[in-house]
Formats: C-alpha cells, structure tokens, sequence
C-alpha cells in the first residue's frame, strides 16, 4: 500500500468520525434542552415553538448522517475502488483528443456525484421542509430547479473548464498562475451579472412599492453610504416560508433584495435593523474581505495542485494508475485527472480547518451587528431575530463545540446577549 494511500484513509477516517461526532453531540445537546425555552427567550417565544426548532434541528442533523456515508463511499469507489480509472478507460476508447476527453471525465464525474445528491434533496424538501411546514415547493418546481441549474452549470462551467484544462497544458510550469486570473475574472463577472440574469431564472423580482418603507430604507441608506441599482422583493414564498433579505451584485449592479416572507413578519424599524446590518457588512468591507481572502486561498491551492500533478504517489496513493496502457490519449496521468482528484479530496484534508472559516464569518456578524446597532437600534435588531429565529425554527440551543465548528452566525444566546449589551450602552 502506497504511503499516500494511508495517509489518504487516515485523513478520511478522522474526518467521518469527527463530523458524525459533532452531528451526535448536537442531536443529544439539542435534545436535551428541548423542554425548556432559555431564560432571555421565554418571554418572546413559546415551548411549542422552541420544541418544533429542536425537532427541525435534529431532523435536519441526522439527515447528515447519510450525506458523511455517501460522501465517504462515492470518494472512495471513485478513487480506491477504481472508479476513475473505470471512466478514463471508457472515455480514452471513445476520444482521442486531450482536451475533449478531460472534459468527459471530469463532466461525467461532475453529473455522477449530481445524481447522487439528488435524492438527497428531493428529501430534505419533500419530507423534512414539508413536516415543519416549510417547503412551498411542488415536484415541478423542484425538477425545473435542477434543469436550470444544469443548463446555467453547461452555459458557464463548460467554457470556464476549457479554458483551464487548455491553460494547464498549453502555459508550461507556471499555468496555475494563469488559471488564477482567470478564475478571478470569472467570479467577479458572475457576480456583476447574477442579480439581473441568473437570479430572476429561479425567482420574480418586484420593485418595493411600500412608500413609507421606501423612503425609510432610502433615508437609511443615504446615512450609511450605500448606493444600490434598486430595492426589490423576491418571491421567496413560491419555495419556502423562511425570511431573508440581502444585497447582492458587485460595483454599479448592487441591489437590496427582501424576501416576500420577511416583509410580511416583521415591523418597519425591524426591517431597517435587519437592512443595517446587511449594510454593516459592505461598510465594512466584509464582502471585499472575503473575495480577497477566497482568491487568496485558491491561488495557493492551484500551486499546491501544480506540484502534485507531477508526483506519480499522487496518482497512485489515490487509486489511480499510472500505467501506459490504459491511458490511450496520452502518455501519462492527464491535467484533467490531477484537477480532478485534487478537488475530490481536497475536503477532505480541509476539513479541519473549518472552524478558522466559521470563526472569521462570526466575527463579521458581530461587526455587522454593531453597525446595525449604531445606524439603526440594537432593540428593533434584537425583537428581528427573535422573530426570524421563531419563523425559521432555528434552534436556540445548538450544541456549542458544534456551532463553533460549522456556523457561519453566533448561536442566539451569544448575539442576543451582546445586542443587548449594545442597547444599553
């Protein structure tokens, strides 16, 4: 056995267990403090519904459980148990040029792990959301989502795979670099072009019309120096009965966008403290903050990729041979198999860093807070997500190690409790 190989399963191994470790923690702890709503919420939200978050949480935690088995199992039919070298041998017989057959494997690899996904979905929708009163969704609807997400995937992906695999085998030894610009181009065009053209494929967008609420969120926006292309309203009712808002778009084609849901729950200062805190974080620059650090990390991950597509242990600790003869097209391991494998198991010896990503995404939420709590009212923000908190059934309880490791938002207590803080200063 390669020495990758064990180090690969090592990797693996430690990972399943500390994310069915967590899951468990957080059923248990969950559980646990299901029949008693926390003292700084007993006044706001009843049992039934702090009972009905903690049913929700757990239901949607073991359904975790199965995504870590599948996850596990498609990597390692994929690689160890020779299912790579299954669709390169089938793609090498049907295609002689490099460039069409990296784009086979690596799209065919792409639709599998799709279909697998799928029932998975179809699950979390149909029986989950639909249990707890979420889901507005109907079966159409849900197919329809997944024909256009694989239309915009081919319209977008396709070209933008091509230009990689060509870059990585036409630049010679520094094409990560050319890959990099690239792939920055592309995010920041798919983000100038999303809230106009790939948005409103999935939902309808409606100019606000409310005058007295348009005049205030205007009036907010002036104070805190945002300019946006437009305020609008989804129709996030036609799928689900969970309430947002969020501005989205980059440079001049920046919108604020509030979900049908949100409007109809809460009060005009509510919907202003929730706004001033999503425009907390563009004063703050968290969006820039988070591009930058993204196009930093890949750029390092590209690197990392350029050295082990040269490494034959890559390869074969992975499952994948090296052999001539079965590599039809080309004389050894192809780009497309080195991109391929790396972005496989990359989670995998990621995984552990997950908490340094969730840390840095609270903190920006604190900021965002303060800067909601200073523009508009701290107590309006505070009486918004306990709202949104009891509308979205999310549990105000969470298990601490697991919310430290995977949420991207403090638990309740904790942003509840400084908002308070804030208020009375």
């Amino acid at each position: 056995m390669q020495t990758f190989t064990v180090v690969f399963l090592g990797v693996l191994l430690l990972t399943v267990f500390v994310r069915t470790w967590l899951a468990s923690r957080h059923i248990r702890y969950v559980h646990t403090h299901r029949d008693s709503v926390p003292d700084n919420f007993s006044s706001q939200i009843n049992l039934y519904s702090h009972q009905k978050a903690a049913d929700y949480t757990c239901a949607k935690t073991r359904l975790s459980y199965t995504n870590i088995s599948l996850d596990t199992v498609l990597l390692l039919v994929l690689t160890l148990g020779g299912g790579l070298n299954a669709l390169v041998a089938f793609w090498s017989h049907w295609l002689s040029d490099s460039l069409a057959y990296g784009m086979a494997l690596i799209i065919s690899t792409i639709l599998l792990m799709g279909v697998v996904e799928v029932p998975i979905n179809y699950y979390r929708t149909f029986v989950i959301e639909q249990k707890f009163g979420f889901n507005k969704m109907t079966r159409t609807m849900f197919f329809a989502d997944l024909v256009k997400q694989a239309m915009l995937g081919a319209l977008f992906g396709v070209p933008l795979l091509f230009g990689v695999l060509w870059l990585m085998e036409k630049m010679g030894v520094n094409w990560w670099l050319y890959v990099w610009f690239m792939w920055m181009a592309f995010n920041l065009i798919i983000l100038s072009i999303y809230p106009t053209w790939i948005a409103p494929l999935f939902n309808k967008f409606t100019p606000l019309d409310d005058v007295f609420l348009k005049t205030r969120i205007e009036q907010l926006m002036q104070k805190c120096g945002f300019k946006s292309s437009g305020l609008f309203i989804m129709d996030g009712s036609r799928r689900s009965s969970h309430g947002n808002a969020y501005f989205t778009g980059f440079g001049k084609t920046k919108r604020i966008v509030f979900f049908d849901t949100l409007l109809s729950h809460l009060s005009t200062p509510e919907i202003e403290a929730v706004l001033a805190h999503e425009l907390g974080h563009f004063k703050c620059h968290h969006v820039t903050k988070r591009i930058v650090w993204t196009f930093a990390a890949s750029l390092a991950l590209l690197w990392v990729l350029g050295y082990l597509m040269q490494q034959d242990w890559f390869y074969q600790g992975l499952g994948v041979s090296t052999s001539s003869e079965i590599w039809a097209t080309t004389s050894s391991p192809s780009t497309a198999m080195a991109l391929l494998l790396f972005f496989l198991v990359m989670p995998t010896f990621t995984f552990l860093f997950q908490p340094l990503s969730s840390l840095y995404s609270r903190k920006h939420e604190f900021e965002a807070d303060e800067y909601a709590a200073e523009k508009s009212s701290a107590s309006d923000l505070t009486q918004a997500l306990v709202k949104l908190y009891q509308d979205n059934a999310t549990t105000l309880t969470p298990d601490p190690l697991h919310s430290a490791f995977y949420d991207s938002h403090p638990s309740a207590a904790l942003r509840i409790a400084r908002l308070q803080n804030l208020a009375h200063n």
